[in-house]
């Protein structure tokens, strides 16, 4: 596979993904969790079950078949004036190349791709906590299977090339301290925390709450850049008290709604959450947290800035700081491929974009270096900062 050209300047991919393998979550589960997560067959399609529900949010658990990377990177770009099915654009699937699930091809792959370094994200895991957030102690547990399995297999650290992202779950306090303290003793540069209320033994509640200090204190010590990566925040549960659908019901919308395809590109559960981490206060208490949006698009952004700015404007006195000026200087912005990188940069500075490709996944690049081509007309200084150094400096390399 090879890309378009190569880049005379370090590029550093935000958003690269792992497909983690049957294993990841079950190998390290303890013994009173045995069969918590299981794979299942269903009409001939093998499936994951967590907690005897299956799930069809990844509808093929295994990857051993997968859609093409970059299979809707049109779609995306271009929209879909044909009114093709989902099906129609994701193509054919392909099987799976050994360098999507394991390190030392992947680095390879990497090397084809001209990325010198990457996040690597895993895939499946965006599905667990929303399935299990009345039990908490279970997702502790499997979150931590899935770290010691990730460490095993992937490293958190890999040549200083690869960076794949333990997840922390916070819905114990101590446990959540308990996780982050393995992670780091362990190497990692990165943690992955789901943009979405917390659910504990009480319900749910913003992590950027006072009562999560104690870990995010340990957060800043440790200079852990914080990941928030699309993921299901189940937010789906609003969709379905607007249309009716009550809990395990099909949708009688076939191939979805309009109301649905309007309000799921809003990015509503990232506006929440970057809202209560900066409306909360977190980000002021803590000025040095960093936090990157990943996958969650950019073109919230600006609206966003402009209800801070109205907020604060109205009632400055119950903030401690304007809310505009901590976002520009608390969060980074991974924008889409299909966006508009260069009014973002004009909107938050060049420092604080970051290029990701989200690559081997459909939706994201076949070939990611063309990410660049949308930046031409900029300083060059700033296209390297996006397309790498900023990253490089934020996980503490030479940018």
């Amino acid at each position: 596979m090879m890309p378009s050209r190569h880049l005379d300047f370090p590029v550093f991919d935000a958003d690269n993904h792992m497909y983690e393998k049957p294993e990841a979550f079950t190998k390290y589960l303890p013994a009173e969790y045995d069969g918590f997560i299981k794979y299942v067959e269903v009409n001939g399609r093998t499936k994951i079950a967590v907690n005897n529900k299956i799930s069809d949010y990844i509808p093929n658990p295994t990857f051993e078949v997968v859609a093409a990377p970059g299979a809707q990177e049109q779609y995306f770009k271009e929209g879909n004036p044909e009114g093709k099915s989902r099906r129609e654009i994701l193509g054919k699937g392909v099987r799976a190349l050994p360098g999507f699930g394991d390190p030392e091809p992947r680095l390879k792959l990497l090397d084809e791709l001209g990325i010198d370094r990457a996040i690597m994200w895993p895939t499946l895991a965006s599905l667990l906590e929303e399935r299990v957030h009345d039990n908490p102690p279970a997702v502790h547990a499997v979150v931590h299977a899935l770290n010691q399995w990730m460490l095993e297999h992937w490293t958190y650290n890999y040549q200083d090339r690869m960076f794949p992202t333990p997840v922390i779950h916070l819905g114990i306090v101590d446990e959540a301290i308990r996780e982050l303290e393995f992670v780091v003793e362990h190497g990692a540069r990165i943690i992955l925390i789901r943009p979405a209320p917390v659910w504990g033994f009480m319900g749910p509640r913003s992590p950027a709450l006072p009562e999560f200090d104690p870990f995010w204190t340990k957060v800043a010590e440790a200079k852990l850049l914080v990941g928030m990566h699309s993921s299901d925040s189940g937010y789906q549960r609003y969709t379905n008290e607007w249309e009716g659908v009550r809990d395990g019901e099909m949708t009688p919308f076939k191939g979805g709604s309009g109301f649905a395809a309007i309000i799921g590109h809003a990015g509503r559960p990232i506006i929440d959450t970057i809202s209560s981490l900066v409306g909360h206060g977190l980000c002021t208490r803590f000025p040095t947290l960093r936090f990157t949006p990943v996958e969650n698009g950019s073109n919230w952004v600006r609206p966003l800035l402009l209800d801070m700015e109205y907020a604060y404007h109205h009632n400055p006195n119950i903030f401690d700081e304007n809310p505009v000026d901590v976002f520009k200087r608390n969060i980074y912005v991974h924008p889409f491929h299909e966006e508009d990188p260069k009014g973002l940069i004009a909107l938050l500075g060049a420092d604080r974009v970051l290029f990701g490709s989200d690559y081997p996944h459909p939706e994201g690049m076949s070939d990611p270096i063309t990410f660049v081509d949308d930046l031409q007309g900029l300083p060059e200084e700033d296209i390297k900062k996006v397309m790498g150094g900023n990253l490089n400096r934020l996980m503490g390399f030479a940018a």
